[in-house]
């Protein structure tokens, strides 16, 4: 049989989100690709660092679990909380951030393995899940 469908031929929603504790601090990223839960921490680091990063990992992810033929095929929806990263990836804000110029950059690489990628900034609540996955992390640390 072939692999297992995790979610609709065409279509991939991912929810991303980063955090550290203090800013800079002890930081973790969360991610809910299709119907999988990620989280790791990333060592320390700012909020809008492990905000990409969080990104960056999911889009990594993503393709490994597509395979490259297929992600060329899928839309990809991007669901964030944060603001600054969303309108930084949209065009509406420029980079500023020396630390986060190599970081859009990456992303804006990886954009280009899939058919599309949109971005949707959400409030917080509806990324509860994603936010836990960023405690648990963090947790572990403390």
């Amino acid at each position: 049989m072939g692999k297992e469908r995790l979610f609709p031929k065409g279509k991939l929603v991912i929810y991303t989100d980063g955090g550290a504790r203090g800013n800079p601090g002890p930081a973790a990223i969360g991610a809910v690709v299709g119907d999988r839960h990620y989280h790791k921490a990333i060592g320390e680091t700012t909020n809008n660092v492990a905000e990409y990063k969080a990104l960056i990992f999911a889009l990594q992810k993503a393709k490994q679990l597509l395979g490259k033929k297929e992600a060329k095929e899928t839309e990809v929806e991007v669901r964030a909380d944060s603001e600054l990263m969303t309108s930084q990836l949209t065009g509406k804000y420029k980079v500023h951030d020396k630390d986060l110029i190599p970081l859009f950059v990456e992303t804006w690489n990886l954009m280009q393995d899939f058919q599309s990628v949109s971005y949707k900034l959400i409030p917080r609540e509806e990324n509860k899940v994603s936010d836990g996955l960023v405690n648990r992390a963090l947790d572990t640390l403390l």
